[in-house]
């Protein structure tokens, strides 16, 4: 369990119990956390811990073996699932297109082959398989969007069990089933309250620190029960301004695995009374209408279906996709074009990290991301194009952004964040016009023009103490 970190509605859990009936044998499930990875802080480990915590305590409830395993240092983790495959008739693992991930996975898959032990890996990461598309990598939301009408219907049902463990599983426990020796070596975690001081003897970042959100299936189900009960309702009209907070905050669970699409749009079809049968006749890839349910609900799985899964459409496809090259040829070659022009202020990224601009709704929206790992999803467009508009070249912005993101986001290191980062410099979008200085013909957006779109004063309030009433500007001149 390494990317869909949850005990229910979870595909891969699925065949591993499907195995485990046909073959008669008992499971165990191990959920690895290793600490030799970029990025690596208290902050992920806390929010992964909580969630191992869920688990285990789901675990035992099912009577299913279960193995939490956190690495103490770098390369400590070596050799554990080699030395539990030795007495396995099978291995199931998630396959997951991003970050490390695939390169630990393929690295398994060599080693499992050589000992002989079959290693099936399983997507359960959205609505449509990953694989359905072929090797077509769609470059705007809109075509992703047509493809989708034409070809989810025959997936829409094919649903991961929300109960997995059927009485007749074959059980037994851990201590039964690993041997001494491997749990001696590998010693399963025993405090999984992602405490600060729990983690205080690893060596990860511990300058970024955990956040009050917690981490887990029990959260994530708390999550969605208030967003289906006081926010989809108006999540059309209330999701972009900053005042009104309505997106549904779901995105750092669905990040770590710790809930999945199916349960959340099965959420949405059972308040929505959907049914097959309300789906448009044709395939047009508008945002509205296709699904047949209400307005605020079809903005959202626009944003949960399309958005998340045209990203992970991207990085299944493409091994450059958090590289600037991956970017729109147009698009590279205006931001080349203009990268000499005249910038009204330059910052490094250690002054962008402290907040440091002057910029006061873009100094706003990094204090939240630093200290609660989100930013409101609106503002993080305006975050991410104001960054390049202060760089000196834009592959140091798109540089400086990943590494903000993959720093301090809960949602980090994922394909949908770094659809959200590129979006930035031109993909999945078009040339707009005018030209305009630094950004040529890439999609303009300033601080100011937020302002007076959206309500952003509480917000400012929140994250930078502006006292109530006041509008917050840059004060300075502008070349743009």
């Amino acid at each position: 369990m390494t990317a869909n970190r949850r005990l229910s509605w979870n595909h891969a859990l699925d065949v591993a119990v499907e195995h485990a009936n046909t073959l008669g044998l008992p499971l165990v499930v191990l959920e690895p956390l290793r600490v030799g990875y970029r990025w690596a802080s208290d902050r992920f480990h806390a929010f992964v811990a909580q969630g191992m915590a869920d688990n285990a305590a789901a675990a035992d409830d099912a009577g299913v073996a279960y193995y939490p395993y956190l690495e103490p240092e770098a390369g400590a983790g070596a050799g554990l699932l080699e030395a539990l495959a030795t007495d396995a008739a099978v291995v199931v693992g998630d396959d997951w297109p991003c970050f490390f991930l695939p390169t630990m996975i393929a690295a398994a898959a060599t080693k499992l082959d050589g000992a002989g032990v079959a290693f099936d890996i399983v997507d359960s990461v959205g609505l449509l398989p990953m694989r359905a598309a072929g090797d077509q990598v769609f470059p705007t939301a809109y075509a992703f969007r047509r493809f989708l009408q034409k070809t989810l219907p025959a997936h829409l049902f094919d649903r991961p069990s929300s109960s997995p463990f059927a009485p007749d599983l074959p059980r037994a426990p851990l201590s039964a089933l690993v041997p001494d020796n491997i749990l001696a070596r590998w010693p399963r975690a025993l405090d999984l309250s992602g405490s600060v001081a729990s983690l205080s003897s690893l060596p990860i970042d511990h300058g970024v620190a955990p956040v009050a959100i917690r981490g887990g299936a029990k959260a994530a189900q708390a999550a969605l029960q208030a967003f289906m009960a006081k926010k989809l309702s108006r999540y059309h009209e209330d999701r972009s301004p900053p005042d009104l907070n309505g997106q549904s905050g779901l995105s750092p669970w669905l990040h770590w695995g710790h809930i999945s699409t199916h349960q959340i749009v099965d959420a949405v079809f059972r308040a929505e009374d959907f049914s097959p049968d309300k789906l448009a006749p044709k395939a047009t890839g508008s945002r509205e209408g296709w699904w047949g349910m209400s307005v605020p609900a079809e903005a959202f799985l626009d944003e949960l279906i399309t958005w998340r899964e045209l990203g992970f459409n991207m990085s299944s496809r493409r091994d450059d996709y958090d590289q600037w090259d991956s970017l729109p040829e147009w698009a590279r070659k205006s931001l080349l074009e203009h990268m000499s022009d005249a910038r009204s202020h330059s910052y490094t990224l250690d002054e962008l990290d402290g907040a440091k601009t002057h910029d006061p709704l873009w100094n706003a929206a990094q204090k939240q991301l630093k200290a609660e790992g989100v930013i409101h999803n609106y503002l993080r467009m305006l975050w991410g194009k104001k960054v390049l508009e202060w760089s000196p070249d834009p592959r140091l912005a798109l540089e400086n952004l990943i590494e903000l993101n993959n720093r301090y986001a809960i949602d980090g290191r994922d394909p949908n964040s770094y659809s959200g980062i590129f979006w930035v410099f031109g993909r999945y979008d078009r040339p707009w016009g005018p030209t305009r200085p630094i950004f040529g013909v890439i999609r303009y957006m300033t601080s100011e023009n937020t302002q007076k779109k959206h309500a952003c004063k509480q917000y400012l309030q929140r994250y930078n103490g502006e006292p109530p009433g006041k509008t917050a500007t840059s004060g300075q001149p502008r070349l743009l």
